[in-house]
């Protein structure tokens, strides 16, 4: 117990059997790090799985764990009645010399690169940290409401279908996807599209589908038209691009067409960025006659129509108003969504929906960013569109987002009373809140989290027309929407009274 080995050995080794890992695995690599470090060398005899299990406190059965683990890798030679020795592998690398005791803490990884690269002012990082109990989003779906148990036995499922290796292992196209030609077949059904599986193509992500598209359409200096109010990473996205953003006024018709008729015509519009269902921020839902007004500029001079409809599937209150994807002759628009928002966001995939030829382009820019793609995802998705369980499960969440809607504006009128104004969404999971005495809002917010209520940046919009706040009730259940209401208002009454 005494050798120079076990003495190596205590001071190195560290444990934590309240972490995920065992605890065999965690000892293995801290000794593997001590022979790549050069504490161990080759030819070194270990101590005895009897008295290494002394040595760590550990049971003898583990100790015997980790030499199997390390003789598994190639680190160790385990000689029967002689000992376990140490291995080196024929390609090591240069020894590593460390004077600290542990050997995690031997060197740091530099902060600074030594050379200059590009910084992006757009890219800045809009994350920020709070110890808040309660946290308001922009409208994201509740994670509980998701059958975890059902995911693991689906994902499993995927997991065990044969086509899954040839699929992994495709150098080329040779037919379509069963994922893409259900996914068409379920648009169809349930958005009214008239599509093929060629006009899709489907991503990551909402985000990774408007880059590729951006990729595509935008040059240094083309013009991008948004509304007056618009989303923080669409416009991220489009200014990375080089795009020129100008801003389209928004009223209850939604983006205002007549305006870009009289102000843009002339300027060569690239693109119109467009929520048609409902724009966000403000939930106003384009008019049908602005829609086709905005289709027949789109074909008098040439632009495309980008139209987001990331939140099409939660409809409340009567039929959505469907994509004008499906009164599109010209191919003028190039449709971004979304499917799978009733699952966990790992199993979500975005999708773009465009003549051939675009989709043809999209896909080669898709291959650099994400050339395999997710192969189970995709395997799962198929089945669960062809079992009619994303339906099931969009329709039965869809019910719970109702009476958390209706709940919060209730709480909303109770609290606020005359102090804020409204309108209840036909759908969506998120409300456009407006306050009607102009209040700094940044005070709101950390007034706010100081009753543990954490209000984003992201969902802040203060300019000299507009006080209001984006609320996100999805992700609330019934009595935490109460709290975050009530815990609001006092929060509201403190700045108000300042």
């Amino acid at each position: 117990m005494n050798s120079p080995v076990s003495s190596v050995l205590k001071q190195l080794i560290t444990y934590d059997k309240s972490i995920v890992q065992p605890v065999y695995v965690q000892v293995a690599q801290q000794i593997v790090n001590a022979i790549q470090r050069g504490y161990l060398s080759k030819g070194t005899k270990l101590p005895g799985t009897r008295a290494l299990s002394q040595l760590l406190q550990v049971h003898r059965n583990t100790a015997v764990a980790i030499y199997d683990e390390l003789a598994s890798q190639g680190w160790v030679e385990i000689i029967a009645n002689k000992g376990t020795f140490v291995l080196l592998p024929e390609e090591k690398a240069k020894r590593i010399k460390a004077t600290s005791e542990q050997v995690y803490r031997a060197y740091h990884y530099p902060k600074a690169a030594g050379f200059p690269f590009q910084q992006s002012f757009h890219l800045a990082s809009n994350l920020q940290h709070t110890e808040a109990r309660y946290v308001v989003n922009d409208g994201k779906p509740d994670l509980r409401l998701h059958p975890i148990h059902q995911f693991s036995r689906w994902y499993s499922a995927a997991m065990k279908r044969k086509p899954l290796i040839q699929k992994w292992n495709r150098t080329t196209i040779v037919s379509t996807s069963l994922f893409k030609t259900q996914l068409c077949n379920y648009l169809n059904v349930t958005r009214g599209f008239h599509i093929q599986p060629h006009n899709i193509l489907n991503t990551r992500s909402t985000e990774m589908s408007l880059y590729i598209v951006s990729q595509l359409l935008i040059k240094q200096g083309d013009l991008v038209l948004v509304g007056q109010l618009s989303h923080y990473a669409s416009n991220t996205i489009f200014q990375e691009a080089g795009a020129t953003i100008r801003t389209i006024p928004v009223d209850d018709e939604g983006l205002d067409v007549e305006y870009i008729r009289q102000h843009f015509v002339k300027k060569r519009i690239r693109c119109v960025y467009v929520s048609a269902n409902r724009h966000y921020p403000t939930t106003k839902t384009l008019s049908a006659k602005r829609r086709l007004k905005l289709l027949e500029l789109a074909k008098a001079y040439g632009f495309a129509i980008i139209e987001d409809d990331y939140d099409y599937d939660f409809q409340f209150n009567g039929l959505a108003m469907l994509p004008m994807t499906t009164a599109d002759t010209n191919g003028m628009v190039i449709y971004l969504g979304k499917i799978g928002q009733s699952l966990f966001p790992s199993f979500q995939s975005g999708f773009i929906v465009a003549p051939e030829n675009l989709i043809n382009e999209a896909y080669n820019y898709l291959t650099l960013l994400d050339e395999q793609g997710d192969i189970i995802q995709e395997q799962m998705l198929s089945e669960l569109i062809a079992e009619g369980e994303i339906y099931r499960l969009l329709k039965k969440n869809s019910v719970t987002y109702k009476q958390r809607r209706d709940l919060l504006c209730s709480y909303l009128e109770q609290y606020f009373k005359d102090t804020i104004r409204f309108e209840k969404p036909s759908g969506g999971l998120a409300i456009w809140l407006t306050f009607n005495e102009t209040i700094s809002l940044v005070k709101l917010a950390e007034e706010a989290e100081k009753r543990d209520v954490f209000l984003p940046k992201t969902i802040l919009y203060q300019d000299k027309k507009t006080c209001a706040i984006r609320f996100g009730f999805g992700h609330l259940d019934e009595y935490e929407i109460e709290e975050v209401v009530s815990r609001l208002k006092l929060a509201y009454d403190k700045v108000i009274n300042f």
